[in-house]
């Protein structure tokens, strides 16, 4: 008599915990716009014994994918990808760095042709590599008309810089329009800024999740996830399971978000 699997059982357990964890969910109390800051790709490839973080960074490539189609199964407007901050462009190793940014190029070419997803780069083109630069442009081109879920590729991103350059944008755009330092005093809101920033147009994220454990922002969204509320996992990037994603949402759901009360 052969013995059973455990795993076998396991894995059903799963599916099943799975299954129950999105039947709880209520539709109208899922968030629009879910952030995500996808950590320890690096870590994750060290800990195999891997001898690159390439190792690493595609399968937290690969986990973006099922990531996204879990926010599409439940049909999230927005999702925003913390792929690459201004900061890694002067602080990663150029081997290291090389590698991610043919990753990302790589990334946001199959993205452009996957479901009706509409593709947009979030952040500056400085510093980026042109190549890089195009294949952002490409998806973005190709997916313009697209109505499904919108993913926003944080891309060369810097929160700080981010508000500098929407800072920028709005004083070129009164001084184009003859106005005086005056009046943009009494024109400048947080809506227009808002309206200036790479996500202008878009809703605020409303949870923002990070994965490895760490629990800070690392210059992510500093303006539009005032209000956001976040959760962290434990797991590292490539591990994170469906499971986590939804138990993230739970968690969402039964929050009384109080937009800084």
């Amino acid at each position: 008599m052969q013995s059973s699997d455990p795993s076998l059982g396991r894995g059903i357990l799963y599916r099943l915990y799975q299954r129950r964890l999105r039947r709880g969910l209520e539709q109208e109390s899922l968030p629009r716009h879910v952030a995500m800051i996808i950590d320890g790709n690096r870590r994750w490839a060290k800990q195999l014994g891997y001898d690159t973080a390439a190792h690493g960074h595609r399968a937290g490539a690969a986990k973006v994918r099922e990531f996204l189609e879990w926010c599409d199964d439940l049909d999230i407007q927005v999702v925003t990808l913390y792929l690459l901050s201004s900061d890694n462009l002067g602080n990663r190793a150029s081997d290291e760095l090389a590698a991610l940014i043919e990753i990302i190029a790589e990334l946001a070419e199959e993205l452009s042709h996957y479901r009706d997803w509409r593709v947009q780069h979030v952040g500056s083109d400085a510093g980026l590599p042109a190549p890089l630069v195009a294949a952002l442009d490409a998806a973005e081109h190709r997916t313009a008309d697209k109505r499904g879920m919108h993913v926003n590729l944080a891309v060369g991103y810097g929160g700080r810089k981010e508000i500098v350059d929407a800072m920028r944008s709005i004083v070129a755009a009164h001084h184009a329009d003859g106005g005086s330092l005056d009046d943009l005093a009494d024109r400048l809101t947080p809506d227009l800024i808002g309206q200036h920033l790479y996500t202008g147009g878009q809703p605020d994220p409303d949870l923002v999740i990070r994965t490895s454990g760490e629990q800070r922002l690392s210059d992510f969204m500093l303006w539009q996830a005032a209000h956001s509320e976040f959760y962290f996992v434990e797991a590292l990037g490539p591990d994170l399971r469906q499971v986590d994603f939804l138990r993230a949402i739970r968690d969402y759901a039964k929050r009384h978000r109080r937009f800084g009360g």
